[in-house]
């Protein structure tokens, strides 16, 4: 099946649309700093949940989680915590509260409210923490550039478009040409409105891709009445032991076992302990400095910063995994069909899995309907892409033009500087995107690699009193440095697997930083104290304001916290596995999940949401402290 006109007219009209809504909402934008890199703080905690939902509801992330729910099936629920998805439960329960009390505008900015704003090691984790966020971000738009090419090929053969190009292309580099193009559109949007045009575009591809998800899977369970699922038993159920010995494709897809194989996942209960391991630590280290902190700080109120965070796990995962699931199933029925061959596939096997998608969308999805779907697709490119340039241009602009170059600059110059930014690290982010390997080779150094070398600083800074500003910069670069360097000497091993090497080496940095050098200003750790309230190793601070404060309370929530957090977990695995059981018609299952979510529902009502911290509340305790 090819693009009809419909469906070419439906992503045209939707990429003039965004076109059109950066060119209204450029003047408001252009207004002060905060109204365009966070929208003014007055956008609703809703829209700002399902903006951020929607930026994680991107080309390159469906295309490798299709990839894992075809390969691995149930237990495609847990690769996920590689980031770990569930970094937004660790949010929603109290972290989210913790940064936007903060009232900062970037995570950099963050470091004055922790650390002071004046000294050599100040100025030194400043810069490391601007480091990290731009290579991150980096990191992010070359990953999304690379699925995004692998993407639009397989629906436009240039051979379609060559002859209205003047020039000559490498077979090699179509994919970045279909990329630049599409980039150039996210680019045009996202540096004229700012925070609120992205926002607003990203509910617009929410309302999308949720249709499409719908239609999907329904399509797919159609195709289920007439046919059934030729795999392993094990891809059945989430549970697993030491090694996948249930997940054996013999005699089913051969070329399924490499893929487990080069995946490095075949010791899977050492490979889940990691996950946890690793996944814990990066979701008590907070948000990193990307578009989701930014959406966090551009609330009203740490209140529904809180509700913000939990409302993405709720509006992302039912929608995301129908699609997911919906896809999957119809790529294993119909797999014969699908021109999955590679030459040059991720690890050199006869099949490419990160071509599944894109080939199930062709050959199952009706005209009309794959214009809505491939115009949601390229909308969650351009969301994530545009989410993630905003916040590198927040980066420049706040932590190193006006804090180094012009302090004092006026509201035209700002947006001047907004506009060029934002072009240039949008063609870095590209340059990137040429030297990646594929999909999961970038975002496994991102999640596992460049991660390992921020947590450890960013545990401490929240929950020890004695960390400072130079134990987070060798922290930080103790952790960032051999992250740029170790893949190439462990070419052959998963990142993941070396974390606690990162991690420790990290750990080191942190602590020889901080026990090396004096402490924290006492007024800005009493001021951070009083102002964020976290709990963990405060007691010195803690005394000293309650001498000045009788009346000030210590967080005491360590306990309610971490509950919360552990069901919020089980909810949040619940929510994923909704949609995958009903799209595979497995009904006794759905019920056990739709109880299990209920029962964390009702006790979260209580320990959670009644418990919020009141806007009446945090503003009477803003002005106390003010005073």
């Amino acid at each position: 099946m090819k693009l009809s006109a419909l469906d070419i007219s439906i992503i045209i009209a939707y990429l003039v649309a965004v076109i059109v809504m950066g060119l209204v909402l450029k003047k408001r934008a252009s207004k002060d700093k905060e109204a365009y890199m966070l929208g003014g703080k007055t956008l609703p905690w809703y829209m700002l949940g399902l903006s951020n939902a929607s930026d994680m509801f991107d080309i390159s992330g469906t295309m490798w989680m299709v990839s894992l729910a075809f390969v691995y099936g149930m237990k495609s629920l847990w690769i996920p915590w590689l980031w770990p998805v569930f970094n937004q439960i660790f949010m929603m329960m109290y972290l989210s509260v913790w940064l936007r009390r903060s009232n900062v505008t970037t995570g950099a900015e963050w470091i004055g409210t922790r650390f002071g704003i004046t000294g050599k090691g100040v100025m030194a984790s400043h810069t490391i923490v601007v480091v990290f966020a731009l290579l991150s971000c980096l990191g992010f738009l070359a990953y999304g550039f690379v699925g995004l090419g692998k993407f639009v090929e397989i629906f436009i053969p240039f051979s379609i478009v060559s002859d209205y190009i003047p020039f000559a292309i490498p077979p090699e580099y179509v994919p970045h040409f279909y990329g630049i193009v599409f980039t150039a559109v996210a680019v045009f949007y996202a540096i004229l409105g700012g925070m609120t045009s992205i926002v607003i575009g990203d509910v617009l591809k929410y309302v999308i891709m949720s249709i499409a998800a719908v239609v999907i899977a329904w399509i797919a369970m159609t195709n289920l009445n007439t046919q059934s699922l030729t795999v392993p038993a094990g891809w059945y159920t989430p549970f697993f032991s030491w090694e996948l010995n249930d997940l054996d494709w013999t005699g089913m897809i051969d070329d399924v076992n490499a893929k487990i194989k080069s995946d490095g996942y075949s010791l899977f209960g050492i490979f889940f302990m990691m996950m946890v391991f690793k996944g814990i630590l990066a979701s008590l280290a907070g948000p990193a400095p990307n578009y989701d902190m930014q959406k966090v700080l551009s609330t009203k109120s740490p209140q529904e910063a809180a509700k913000m965070s939990g409302f993405v796990s709720i509006v992302l995962l039912p929608v995301r995994y129908a699609m997911i699931m919906g896809f999957t199933v119809l790529a294993l029925l119909h797999f014969d069909q699908l021109d999955l061959r590679s030459a040059t596939g991720p690890a050199g096997q006869g099949i490419d899995f990160e071509k599944i998608l894109p080939s199930a969308i062709l050959q199952f999805v009706p005209a009309g309907l794959m214009g809505l779907l491939l115009a949601g697709l390229l909308a969650a490119f351009m969301g994530t892409f545009a989410g993630t340039l905003n916040a590198a241009q927040a980066y420049i602009v706040n932590d190193i033009y006006l804090k180094y170059v012009e302090t004092k600059a006026s509201n035209s110059r700002i947006a001047t500087m907004n506009y060029s930014s934002g072009l240039l690290v949008a063609v870095v982010g590209v340059l990137m995107g040429f030297f990646a390997k594929d999909v999961n080779s970038i975002l496994q150094w991102i999640v596992s690699a460049l991660y390992g070398g921020y947590v450890a600083a960013n545990v401490l800074k929240w929950h020890w009193w004695r960390f400072n500003a130079s134990g987070f910069f060798w922290g930080m670069l103790a952790g960032i440095v051999p992250a740029l360097i170790l893949p190439s000497v462990f070419s052959e091993t998963l990142e993941l697997y070396y974390f606690p090497l990162l991690f420790g080496l990290s750990l080191a940095g942190c602590m020889a930083g901080s026990l090396l050098t004096p402490a924290t200003d006492e007024s800005t750790l009493k001021a951070f104290y009083k102002t964020v309230r976290p709990w963990g190793f405060w007691g010195p601070i803690h005394a000293k304001v309650v001498a000045d404060d009788p009346t000030f309370e210590a967080n005491e929530n360590f306990r309610l916290d971490m509950f919360n957090v552990v069901v919020g977990i089980i909810a949040q695995c619940c929510l994923t596995m909704l949609p995958m059981y009903l799209v595979v018609k497995m009904y006794s299952e759905l019920a056990i999940t739709v109880a299990l979510l209920a029962v964390c529902v009702g006790i979260l009502k209580r320990t959670w949401w009644d418990k919020l911290p009141t806007d009446a509340a945090e503003v009477h305790r803003q002005r106390v402290l003010a005073h």
